[in-house]
C-alpha cells in the first residue's frame, strides 16, 4: 500500500514489518517481489535499481505469513555489513535479530546466535563451513536470498547450501538477485538449476516503469598512443616469446610463433604438454617448462602495455627475487637469464616519463572535478600494484583512496573489512573524490552515483563490465570511459567485451519472455526439486525406482561374494580374548541395529579445501563434526584418526626432506590405537625425480615404525567412501564412540632427542633411533668420528660422511 505524507512527497510502501516512510514505492520493485514471494525466482534487474529492495520485500512478506527466519547470501563481508545496515535501517525488527555471520564471529558464538536470530546475513562460505560442520540447521529458514547469483558455478558455495535448504527447508522459497547472471542462455539455466529456480524475473532499462528511475550513461573509449620508449620493451620480451614459441613448435605443441596468440590457443597447448607428461614422455616436461616461461613473458607484456613501466618494474623485481630463491622454477631463472629480458629490464628501470594512461586519467579527472563541477569519480584497474602507484600519482592534484581486497600478496598490504568500511563511508559522505578500486567493489556494493567511471582498461567479460558500469547513471547522467592503449591487447579486450555484453544484454530480453517455457529447459529432476532430496529414489539399471535412502556401511554388496561377508563383520579384540575357535567365515553374526543414530565424522576445519565433509555432511546418515584438530585430519572413533596425503604432496615430503608427515603420525599413534594414514591419487611412483624404493621405504616405516595403517585410495570421491565405511564400521558395527583426543603435548625426552638426531642431514628417525641406542646421547653421536658412527646399525659410509659434515663443518648463511 502506497503511503504518502503530503501530497508533494513520495509514496512509500507500508507494511506490518517496514519501517514507515523508509521504501519509497516502485511499481517494477513490487512486481518482481509479487513473483519472487509465490515461486523460486531469479531476479535479473541492472545496478542500482535496487533489487535489494526486492528480496526486502519479499523477506518481509515471508516472516509475516509464514514466520521462521530468512537467510541473505552475499559474496563478500562489506556487502554482506551493507546488507545488514540496510535491514536494519528498513524492518521493523530488533536490531539484535538481524544478525551477521563472517568467518570473524567464532563457530560456538554463531551456533548460539543462530537461534535467536530471525534474519541472518552472512558469507556463503561460512553457512557452508558450519552446514558441514553441523551446527546450524535451515529447516526453520522460509526464506533464502542468494545476492550476485551468477557465482553459483562450478563448486561454489552457493550451490551446496541450495541443495541443503531445498532438502532440510520445511517451506523454502529461494531469490537469487543479479544484474549478469551469466553470458548465454546456458550459464543462466546453470544458476537457476544449480539454486532450484523455476522463475526468471527479467526488468531492463527499457521497461516503462524502470526507465523513471535511469539516466542515459554515455560509452566513450579513449584511444591510448604509446611512447616509443614503451613500444621498444614490449617489442624485446615479444622477440623472447617468439624464440621460446619457435621451441615449442619444434617439439610439435605450438602451430605458431606469433606473440599475440589467444589464452585458448595457450590453453590448448598446456592441455597437450599434460597429455605428454601423462604418457611420462620427456619433452612433454620440457615443454610445460618453456610454457611457463611464455606466460611469465606475456604477463609481463600486459603489464607494459595495459598497464604502466612502473607496473612492469615491479612485477620484474617479484620475478628477480623468485628466481633467487632455492625452489626456484626453470622458467623464472631463464627469462630473468636472457640477454633481451635483461635489457628490457635495464628500459624499464631507465624510464622516466609519465605513462599517458596516467596523464589521460588525471586530465579526464581534471574535467570532471573541476570544469564540470562533478563530485566523485571511480577509476577501476585490474592490477593492484595499478591502483597503488595511481593512487600516489593522482595524489599530487586530487583528494584520492585506493580499495583493495582483504588478502596480502605479492609485497602489497591489503585491507581489512573494516578499513574497506571505512573508506566507503568517506566517499559517500563525500570526505574525498576519486576511489581507485580493483575488482573488490565490482559487485553489489553501495557505492553511491558517480559522474564517471574511468575504466583503466578494458574488462573482458560482460558481468564484470555491467557491473562496473553500473555504479554510475543512477539518479543522474554519467559517464563511462575506457582508456584502450592503441594496438594491444586492450582493444581486443575490448571488443570481446562489448560482444559479449551485447549477447547478455540479447539473452536476458530474450529471458523476459522465457518464464513459461523456462521448465521445458529444465530438467524433470529440477523442476520437482527431487535432485535436492537425499532420500530421492534414483532409477535402477531395469528402469524400475531404487530406494537410494541407504548409506554405506560397508556391509553391502558383499552377501552374494563367498568370503567377502566375513569383513562385513568386525568384532572388538576384547570379544575373542580365550575363544577355543576362530570364528568361520560362514558364520555371519547379527550386526546391531543402529537405526535412528547418526554415524559421526570429525574433520579438521583446514580439510574443507577438499569435498570428502560436505559430501558426508550429504547423506543422511552421518554427521560432520568441524573441529581444529590437534593430530590427524579426520577422527572415526575413539581408537580411529586418519591423516590424508594426496601422492603428490606425500612424494614432496621425501624430497623436500620434511619430516613433518612422521611427526604426525606419531603423534597420531600415541594418542589413538589405530592410526591411518590415506596416500590418495595414482601413480605414486611417478612423482618427480623419487626413486620407487624410496616411496617404499616411505611407506614401510609408516607401517612399521609408527604402526599405522596405510591405505591407498584411487581418488577423493573413493577417499570419502573409505572413511564412510571405517566410521560405519567402527560405530555401527563395533558400536564404538567417537572421542577426539590427542593433544600435542611436549614430547618425551627421548622423542626430542629423537628429533634432534633424525634432522642431522635428515637421516631419519630410525636412523636416530639406532645411533642414540649406540652412543647413548645427543652429544656422544655429535663428536663421533666417522669410523664410530659406522658401527651402528643401518649407518654405513656415505651417512657416516654427511653427518661429519652437517656437525663438523663452518656455518655459512
Amino acid at each position: 500500500m502506497a503511503v504518502p505524507d503530503s501530497e508533494n512527497e513520495t509514496p512509500t510502501i507500508d507494511h506490518p514489518l517496514l519501517e514507515s516512510g523508509i521504501l519509497e514505492r516502485r511499481l517494477y520493485q513490487l512486481q518482481l517481489a509479487g513473483t519472487a514471494a509465490t515461486d523460486h525466482t531469479l531476479v535479473c534487474l541492472p545496478t542500482g535499481l535496487g533489487k535489494t529492495t526486492v528480496s526486502l520485500l519479499v523477506t518481509a512478506r515471508r516472516l509475516e505469513e509464514v514466520g521462521g527466519k530468512s537467510l541473505m547470501l552475499a559474496p563478500t563481508k562489506p556487502l554482506v555489513s551493507q546488507h545488514a545496515e540496510f535491514y536494519r535501517e528498513a524492518l521493523a525488527i530488533p536490531d539484535e535479530e538481524i544478525v551477521v555471520f563472517t568467518g570473524d564471529v567464532s563457530p560456538e558464538d554463531r551456533a548460539e546466535t543462530w537461534e535467536a536470530a530471525t534474519i541472518v546475513m552472512a558469507t556463503p562460505q561460512v553457512i557452508e563451513n558450519d552446514l558441514v560442520g553441523s551446527r546450524i540447521s535451515l529447516a526453520d529458514v522460509t526464506h533464502c536470498t542468494f545476492d550476485e547469483c551468477h557465482r553459483a558455478t562450478g563448486d561454489y558455495a552457493y550451490n551446496y547450501i541450495a541443495e541443503r535448504y531445498h532438502d532440510e527447508a520445511e517451506n523454502p522459497l529461494v531469490t537469487g538477485m543479479s544484474a549478469s547472471p551469466g553470458g548465454d542462455e546456458e550459464a543462466i539455466l546453470e544458476v537457476c538449476e544449480n539454486l532450484g529456480i523455476g522463475e526468471v524475473e527479467v526488468m531492463t532499462e527499457e521497461d516503462a516503469d524502470v526507465a523513471e528511475y535511469t539516466h542515459e550513461t554515455d560509452l566513450e573509449w579513449e584511444r591510448i598512443e604509446l611512447p616509443e620508449e614503451v613500444i621498444e620493451i614490449r617489442d624485446a620480451l615479444n622477440e623472447v616469446i617468439r624464440d621460446r614459441l619457435e621451441k615449442l613448435k619444434e617439439l610439435g605443441i605450438a602451430d605458431s610463433t606469433q606473440p599475440d596468440q589467444s589464452q585458448k590457443e595457450l590453453n590448448a597447448m598446456r592441455g597437450e604438454l599434460q597429455r605428454l607428461i601423462g604418457n611420462d614422455q620427456s619433452k612433454g616436461y620440457e615443454g610445460m617448462s618453456i610454457h611457463a616461461e611464455v606466460m611469465k613473458l606475456r604477463q609481463a607484456v600486459t603489464l607494459v602495455e595495459t598497464q604502466s613501466v612502473e607496473a612492469l618494474r615491479r612485477y620484474f623485481e617479484r620475478q628477480r627475487n623468485q628466481a633467487r630463491t632455492s625452489g626456484a622454477s626453470k622458467a623464472s631463472q631463464r627469462m630473468v637469464s636472457d640477454p633481451r629480458v635483461r635489457e628490457a629490464m635495464r628500459k624499464a628501470e631507465s624510464f622516466d616519463q609519465l605513462h599517458p594512461k596516467y596523464r589521460k586519467t588525471r586530465m579526464l579527472l581534471a574535467e570532471t572535478l573541476g570544469l564540470e563541477d562533478g563530485e566523485r569519480v571511480i577509476v577501476f584497474t585490474e592490477s593492484r600494484d595499478t591502483a597503488e602507484a595511481l593512487s600516489d600519482f593522482l595524489a599530487e592534484s586530487v583528494d584520492v583512496r585506493r580499495f583493495v581486497g582483504q588478502g596480502d600478496r605479492d609485497g602489497s598490504d591489503g585491507m581489512t573489512q573494516n578499513e574497506q568500511q571505512e573508506v566507503l563511508e568517506q566517499f559517500r559522505a563525500g570526505e574525498f573524490e576519486v576511489l581507485v578500486s580493483t575488482s573488490v567493489a565490482e559487485e553489489g556494493l553501495d557505492v553511491p552515483e558517480v559522474d564517471l567511471v574511468l575504466f583503466y582498461e578494458p574488462v573482458p567479460t560482460a558481468i564484470r563490465s555491467i557491473q562496473r558500469k553500473g555504479r554510475t547513471g543512477r539518479q543522474s547522467e554519467g559517464r563511462v570511459v575506457v582508456l584502450m592503449a592503441e594496438d594491444t591487447r586492450d582493444e581486443a579486450y575490448f571488443w570481446i567485451s562489448r560482444r559479449r555484453e551485447k549477447e547478455m544484454e540479447s539473452e536476458l530480453r530474450e529471458l523476459k519472455g522465457m518464464a513459461d517455457d523456462l521448465e521445458n529447459e529444465l530438467d524433470e529432476s529440477q523442476r520437482s526439486l527431487a535432485a535436492f532430496e537425499s532420500g530421492a529414489k534414483v532409477n535402477d539399471d531395469d528402469g524400475k525406482p531404487g530406494d537410494g535412502s541407504e548409506v554405506s556401511s560397508g556391509t553391502e554388496g558383499v552377501a552374494g561374494q563367498p568370503g567377502l561377508q566375513a569383513f562385513a563383520d568386525v568384532a572388538d579384540e576384547e570379544s575373542t580374548e580365550g575363544d577355543d575357535e576362530p570364528a568361520s567365515l560362514e558364520d555371519e553374526p547379527p550386526v546391531a541395529s543402529a537405526e535412528g543414530e547418526t554415524i559421526e565424522v570429525v574433520a579438521d576445519q583446514r580439510e574443507m579445501d577438499a569435498d570428502i565433509a560436505r559430501e558426508l555432511s550429504r547423506r543422511d546418515e552421518y554427521e560432520v563434526r568441524l573441529e581444529t584438530l590437534a593430530v590427524g585430519d579426520y577422527v572415526l572413533s575413539d581408537r580411529v584418526v586418519v591423516e590424508r596425503k594426496s601422492v603428490a604432496d606425500f612424494v614432496d615430503s621425501l624430497v623436500g626432506g620434511d619430516r613433518s608427515l612422521f611427526e604426525q603420525v606419531g603423534d597420531m599413534a600415541r594418542h589413538y590405537s589405530r592410526p591411518i594414514v590415506v596416500v590418495e591419487g595414482e601413480d605414486i611412483y611417478e612423482q618427480r625425480d623419487v626413486h620407487p624404493n624410496a616411496v617404499r621405504g616411505a611407506l614401510s616405516s609408516l607401517a612399521v615404525d609408527f604402526g599405522a595403517s596405510v591405505l591407498r585410495t584411487e581418488s577423493e570421491a573413493d577417499t570419502t567412501e573409505l572413511l564412510a565405511v571405517i566410521a560405519g564400521r567402527e560405530q555401527d558395527v563395533s558400536g564404538r564412540d567417537v572421542s577426539v583426543h590427542g593433544e600435542k603435548g611436549t614430547k618425551t625426552l627421548g622423542e626430542q632427542q629423537e628429533y634432534v638426531v633424525a634432522s642431522i642431514a635428515e637421516i631419519g628417525p630410525v636412523t636416530a633411533r639406532s645411533l642414540l641406542t649406540e652412543f647413548g646421547s645427543v652429544e656422544a653421536v655429535m663428536i663421533a668420528s666417522e669410523e664410530e658412527l659406522q658401527n651402528a646399525e643401518g649407518v654405513g659410509e656415505v651417512t657416516a660422511e654427511r653427518i661429519r659434515e652437517v656437525v663438523g663443518s663452518d656455518y655459512t648463511c
